[in-house]
């Protein structure tokens, strides 16, 4: 590994440390989605042993955001499905070497990381 991936690993894991719950959460989607894209493009040029890695990646993420779930919230049970419903979707876009489920799961991805990047913006705007 070289000095400069290092470094950048390295600040990865502080920002992620030191983030905020919210700001974790809009990590977290940021990394699916920049993994969903890369896996998009690999399978699209055929490379299917690195789309596999990116997919596996993105599954990795969506069981991080199910573990993160408070399930005291009744809405946790449909997101909690609907990630489940995602997982489904990235495995079998690996079987098939389907792009167009990876990116129905992107645009969902996308979707949910604007609603929670407003949610957070709106809950750091009220007084405390």
């Amino acid at each position: 590994m070289s000095l400069s991936n290092l470094a950048q690993n390295q600040y990865q894991i502080t920002a992620a440390q030191t983030a905020s719950p919210e700001k974790l959460l809009l990590m977290l989607y940021d990394g699916a989605i920049k993994f969903s894209k890369a896996a998009i493009k690999e399978l699209n040029d055929c490379q299917y042993e690195n789309a596999n890695t990116y997919l596996i990646k993105v599954e990795e993420i969506i069981e991080e955001l199910i573990i993160s779930l408070n399930m005291d919230y009744e809405i946790s049970n449909y997101l909690q499905r609907l990630y489940r419903y995602f997982i489904d979707s990235l495995v079998e876009a690996n079987l098939r070497k389907d792009s167009a489920l990876v990116e129905q799961v992107l645009g969902f991805l996308m979707e949910l990381r604007e609603t929670w990047a407003q949610a957070a913006q709106n809950t750091n705007k009220m007084p405390r």
